[in-house]
């Protein structure tokens, strides 16, 4: 061969070379995808890596093998509209306002999430991230709140509650369809999941997928639940979530993107009758820690270590400061956010974080720092419910709420009932006493007195904003 010949030869074999490299390097410096999936009203104990004795969840535990399970992780509230705003916003919600929640069938529509808040959706788009919310969304229903207003490129769910009438599946703006079998919902979402993640494969973005389960009612498609009792048919919602995020993992490793995706798994508040708290004390709408404490999981091997558990109490107000440092976004400085970047949490370097604090209503009811949980508002108890009296006037009835007849009843309490305990304020040590059975204030006073310091610092914040 000439030396010429050799010479072009060397020539285009380094050209394809150093194109393969920046090719791979680009590759390797993609921004990572992100995944919230999220559920409504799971429980603390209803999924296996978090209790042995409840229905296996094989797909959800392999997250907790590939990535990092906390056990004392909270939202800061124990229904569904002020959580879900925090989850998005990384704010407390006296500070962002959604307090309570919208319900068209109750005339409460005026509600919705301010659009001066900015939301983990706009901070994504903003940084060139395709967007997309499915499912539950609950942050308003009418226009002006349409996901679509806070940084989601397309939308496809029930914009409130599944017990909410008219129960309605809206496509971005639009209505699509107005009577919807609720046994179909978590195939409906999942498949538009995987649609979302299969059109933007190249290109990075983030996937909120908020499931209508297992808040009531419960439904679940033939697959999974044909007919049974009430426990089967919330056995049977579950293994299908499980199927669901499943679906999800193996559709990204599929497309060979899985390990450059963050997945969070996690639910908004406790459970609602038929649930399971694994036995820490109330459910739904309590401040006890069945109200509060949620099943929280984050898989990013890039960052974190596999099958590591941490038991530093954090909560959902971290999420939106750690998925900007882990995706390098910025985020602005003006704006209060209430949560903290708790990477070197995750990664087991520290176990440091500051106070938590849960509420309802307008009120704070409770400060947990560190081991100590002191409700600085009286509880609530549990009151006896005359089952014969009751009656849940958003149950299945056939046209217009679509769901299997056997949903739970107060008869199945999710928790430790909360009964009457002495005192005005209680102190509990949750390492030792997770079902917050026995009052510390007499013995603990010094504790107590810090506590109250740093709750009284947090809702002086408030005043001056």
């Amino acid at each position: 061969m000439k030396q010429s010949s050799i010479t072009i030869a060397i020539c285009i074999l380094s050209f394809f070379c150093t194109a393969l490299v920046q090719g791979q390097k680009k590759k390797e410096n993609k921004k990572p995808n992100v995944i919230i999936i999220l559920t409504d009203d799971m429980g603390y104990g209803e999924i296996s890596c978090y209790n042995k004795n409840q229905v296996q969840t094989p797909n959800i535990d392999r997250l907790a093998t590939e990535g990092v399970r906390f056990t004392d992780f909270y939202v800061p509230t124990p229904y569904c509209a002020p959580s879900r705003a925090s989850i998005l916003t990384g704010r407390f919600p006296l500070r962002h306002g959604m307090v309570e929640n919208p319900a068209p069938d109750d005339g409460i529509n005026d509600i919705g999430l301010n659009a001066s808040e900015v939301t983990l959706g706009e901070l994504f788009q903003g940084a060139g991230y395709n967007t997309k919310c499915i499912g539950k969304w609950h942050l308003g229903h009418k226009p002006e709140y349409n996901p679509l207003k806070h940084g989601f490129d397309e939308y496809f769910g029930i914009l409130y509650s599944n017990d909410m009438r008219p129960v309605q599946i809206t496509e971005n703006k639009e209505v699509v369809e107005k009577v919807v079998d609720q046994r179909l919902l978590t195939q409906k979402y999942t498949s538009k999941a995987l649609e979302f993640i299969d059109k933007n494969q190249k290109n990075p973005f983030f996937l909120y997928l908020a499931h209508a389960m297992p808040h009531k009612p419960l439904a679940a498609s033939s697959q999974f639940f044909t007919d049974g009792n009430t426990k089967e048919l919330y056995e049977s919602v579950i293994r299908e979530l499980d199927w669901s995020t499943g679906e999800v993992i193996n559709k990204l490793k599929k497309l060979g993107i899985l390990e450059n995706t963050i997945v969070i798994f996690m639910s908004d508040n406790g459970p609602w009758y038929g649930g399971n708290t694994g036995g820490l004390k109330g459910m739904k709408a309590t401040n006890w820690e069945g109200g509060t404490r949620v099943p929280f999981i984050i898989r990013y091997p890039k960052q974190f270590p596999k099958g590591k558990t941490i038991s530093t109490p954090c909560w959902s107000l971290d999420i939106l400061p750690t998925l900007t440092k882990l995706t390098a976004i910025k985020t602005n400085p003006t704006i209060k956010l209430d949560g903290e970047n708790i990477t070197s949490i995750i990664s087991g370097k520290t176990t440091k974080h500051g106070p938590i604090f849960s509420m309802k209503g307008t009120t704070i009811r409770t400060i947990r720092d560190g081991k100590w949980k002191l409700f600085v508002q009286k509880p609530e108890y549990y009151k006896e419910i005359d089952l014969k009296q009751w009656t849940d006037k958003r149950t299945p009835d056939g046209t217009t709420i679509l769901a299997p007849f056997q949903q739970a009843t107060p008869a199945n309490y999710p928790g430790v009932k909360p009964e009457k305990m002495e005192g005005e304020m209680l102190l509990f040590d949750l390492e030792k006493d997770p079902s917050e059975s026995t009052n510390l204030t007499n013995k603990y006073p010094e504790i107590m007195k810090d506590l109250l310091k740093k709750y009284e610092q947090f809702t002086a914040t408030f005043t001056k904003q």
